[in-house]
């Protein structure tokens, strides 16, 4: 389990919109925001993607960039952006590789179900590399808020 102060497990993911290849070598020396979503287009998801979105310009002033991550396929990704009119960039974990090292890869149960899925999670990495802050079972309301408070504290 990651705590605050830990090195940032080390990434390489595709970026929707033909945006490359985003990795935490090419971070290093910025402060960044990865928030972890369980499907493009579902209700919460949905809700939080805009709100991040809507504040971005506010990220980008405070020298903090912003990512979203699902498992979603890059296709689906650019949909969503589309049909959202979404600015924050989304990366594609496939093969859920960067949901493991960043133990958003949860047991979750739905309906008496017991399932996998990604426990939405969101993580402030500052200009080291090092997490700064992690919110955990994320409740979207006012989350969005919280997040930029604590970068624009960075």
């Amino acid at each position: 389990m990651l705590n605050t102060s830990d090195p940032a497990p080390d990434f390489t993911l595709p970026q929707a919109g033909d945006g490359g290849n985003v990795s935490l070598t090419e971070l290093r020396g910025k402060a960044f925001v990865l928030f972890f979503y369980p499907r493009d287009n579902t209700p919460g998801c949905t809700k939080e993607s805009i709100g991040f979105s809507s504040q971005l310009q506010a990220f980008a002033e405070a020298g903090v960039q912003v990512f979203g991550i699902s498992k979603d396929s890059l296709r689906k990704h650019d949909n969503f952006i589309a049909k959202h009119q979404l600015t924050t960039p989304l990366l594609s974990d496939a093969d859920g590789t960067m949901c493991e090292d960043y133990g958003t890869w949860k047991e979750k149960t739905l309906y008496g179900k017991k399932h996998w899925g990604i426990e939405r999670s969101t993580f402030l990495i500052d200009a080291e590399g090092r997490i700064a802050h992690i919110w955990r079972k994320v409740k979207v309301d006012g989350h969005v808020e919280e997040v930029l408070t604590a970068a624009q504290a960075l």
